[in-house]
């Protein structure tokens, strides 16, 4: 619960540098300030035009993908798992029942066990919406039939066999009427601003620091930042998921491991050297830098640590305990 209020905090405290405060600053100063958009050049105000149109048009491309369509390429890649995906047999270690999730089904939290596409034993956490209670599937000591993604490339990654998908038709029309919402509203404004501020001139009063074009600017710049920091934190998701589901595991040695001088949240990013021998006997070395808990730092004293790595380029590997602890998908 904490950690979903920190999150608002943060998501409140961001759209507000994003929108609000690029609009008061942009007004503010142009109220103590009159600028004369006679002294603009025409050709410049028109590409800052054209540049935060294309700004938006981005913005609001990634939006309805991810309110919207997304919705319908994991229906279709359900479909495709339902006839290509390769089987596993996995065992439930624990369930827990989320309480009043979906009507009409239960929700589960679980973490099973199986083997991955080159037969490593690994473990999962994901939910499952079950819409057969009565039948008890769902419990802790059972085996369940999943279908693996054979190239891990496209989310979902796995399934359970008996999954039946269907989209929600009101929570795609309440995306799509808030996606139309927020198109509208920046239509507007591009409108107002154009009564209020161009004074017969046209686009003349379009400036660098316009709010048309800092908070689409801004917007976009927040989620460039945020997918690189954690792809620094923990590497992208895709490559941690491909290599939990197509990676060997193994017992890496720990030639070294040095601080980076990165600290996050305090914690110190360390880097450290490992070498190991693949499936073939060949000696590989690597390198992995991970950002560790002050209270975990005990593995820069191991001789070995668990790892994972893809057997057509071993140089790719990841952490064990990393992959068991990422989730869902689905």
């Amino acid at each position: 619960m904490t950690g979903r209020i920190f999150s608002i905090f943060w998501m409140v405290f961001m759209l507000f540098f994003a929108i609000p405060f690029p609009m008061l600053l942009y007004y503010n100063i142009r109220s103590e300030s009159m600028p004369n958009p006679i002294e603009n050049d025409p050709l410049i105000s028109l590409a800052l035009v054209t540049l935060s149109i294309l700004l938006w048009v981005t913005l609001l491309i990634g939006y309805y993908y991810k309110w919207v369509l997304v919705n319908f390429a994991i229906k279709r890649n359900i479909e495709r798992l339902n006839t290509t995906g390769i089987p596993r047999e996995a065992k439930i270690l624990a369930a827990t029942k989320i309480p009043d999730t979906y009507p009409g089904c239960d929700t589960y939290n679980l973490k099973i066990q199986f083997k991955n596409l080159v037969d490593s034993e690994i473990t999962h956490q994901t939910a499952v919406n079950d819409a057969k209670p009565y039948e008890r599937r769902y419990e802790a000591g059972k085996r369940v039939s999943i279908l693996i993604d054979p190239e891990v490339k496209r989310i979902p990654y796995f399934i359970f066999a008996s999954t039946e998908v269907s989209i929600r038709k009101m929570t795609i029309l309440l995306a799509s009427l808030g996606w139309l919402v927020l198109l509208s509203a920046v239509a507007a404004y591009y409108i107002y601003a154009y009564q209020t501020e161009s004074e017969g001139m046209g686009w003349r009063f379009m400036s660098i620091g316009h709010p048309l074009l800092i908070c689409p600017a801004v917007l976009l710049f927040y989620r460039f930042l945020l997918a690189f920091i954690a792809g620094k934190l923990s590497g992208k998701p895709s490559e941690k998921f491909l290599i939990k589901f197509k990676g060997i595991a193994t017992e890496a040695k720990l030639l070294a491991a040095r601080q980076t001088g990165t600290y996050i949240n305090e914690q110190p990013m360390i880097e450290f050297e490992l070498e190991f021998r693949d499936n073939h006997y060949q000696k590989h070395q690597v390198s992995i830098k991970k950002v560790i808990d002050l209270l975990a730092l005990d593995i820069t004293k191991q001789e070995y640590i668990s790892i994972f790595y893809l057997k057509d380029n071993p140089q790719r590997v990841a952490f064990a305990q990393d992959l068991n602890e990422i989730n869902g998908e689905f």
